[in-house]
């Protein structure tokens, strides 16, 4: 079996599964489109879409480029990322809540 970084394959007993801090990046005073999302140069980051996003671009945790349509409002997205590529359609650039990242 293929396990994944520290996942041990009972999810109430791998408290890595569970979000333990939060930063949001539609603030642009916390992280700029485009870049590396802080905190992640061992793990990525999990999404919580705030507001419906119509097209997302990111990079994925094992370093392949990925585009996400149709994001709707309260969604939370179980997928690693390190980075955002660009602003995503829909989104203001400068608005609370917008697009966590859980760590």
């Amino acid at each position: 079996i293929n396990k994944m970084k520290g996942v041990q394959l009972k999810q109430a007993n791998e408290v890595r599964l569970f979000a333990h801090d939060v930063l949001d990046l539609g603030l642009t005073a916390k992280y700029t489109y485009g870049t590396t999302i802080p905190g992640t140069e061992d793990r990525g980051v999990c999404l919580y879409a705030g507001i419906a996003i119509s097209e997302m671009t990111v990079i994925m945790e094992s370093g392949t480029e990925c585009t996400f349509r149709g994001i709707t409002a309260g969604s939370f997205l179980p997928v690693l990322v390190t980075q955002i590529v660009s602003q995503p359609t829909g989104t203001t650039g400068n608005t609370s809540g917008e697009i966590l990242a859980l760590y």
